[in-house]
């Protein structure tokens, strides 16, 4: 049985679909679920879901091994961001390499970077007049989005789309694709 440690800033919906399309699988299972809120409703999600959770700030994720040593205490076989906003410290990155993936609502290499994320993203691709976006879910490097691209998928953007609209339209190819993406990459190490 495969291990996946998610981590998560907000709400938690993709965390929370990614457990429970795991849930009755014997290939892989969430064990554990972090964030760098500790008011962000994932961590209720997680509660609700039974699993482990917990919550960190920047002097553990970042000047010490705090986090670090939390994570190899689940041994996990991935680490999965998902809509997690803080760029991955060099030691995670290191004692994981190749082992962690993230979700990101655009098709990169366009729209990524320091500050991209979320409504940022979805109002800039329709205030730059773009045909299509999606989401990228791709591996996680000490940039921000420039990891190896693992899996693109498209949504067309129609007249009149906001970026409320295209959020919708982003969230339902997340809640789709990146479940099964991930599955797929486990089954491949």
């Amino acid at each position: 049985m495969k291990k996946i440690v998610i981590f998560a800033s907000g709400s938690g919906t993709n965390a929370q679909r990614i457990t429970e399309f795991f849930k009755n699988r014997d290939d892989a299972q969430v064990v554990q679920i972090l964030s760098n809120k500790n008011t962000a409703k994932v961590l209720d999600r997680a509660n609700k879901l039974k699993i482990s959770a917990f919550s960190f700030n920047r002097t553990a994720f970042y000047d010490t091994t705090q986090v670090l040593d939390l994570i190899k205490q689940t041994q996990p076989d991935l680490i999965v961001l998902a809509g997690f906003l803080w760029l991955f410290p060099q030691n995670i990155i290191e004692a994981y390499s190749g082992k962690i993936i993230n979700i990101h609502p655009a098709l990169l290499p366009d729209y990524g970077g320091k500050g991209m994320y979320g409504e940022r993203v979805h109002k800039a691709v329709v205030e730059a007049g773009e045909k299509e976006s999606g989401i990228t879910i791709h591996q996680v490097t000490a940039e921000y989005d420039k990891g190896a691209i693992l899996f693109q998928a498209k949504t067309q953007l129609e007249e009149g789309e906001t970026a409320e609209s295209l959020a919708a339209k982003i969230h339902e190819l997340e809640y789709e694709h990146f479940p099964s993406v991930i599955a797929e990459f486990l089954k491949k190490q």
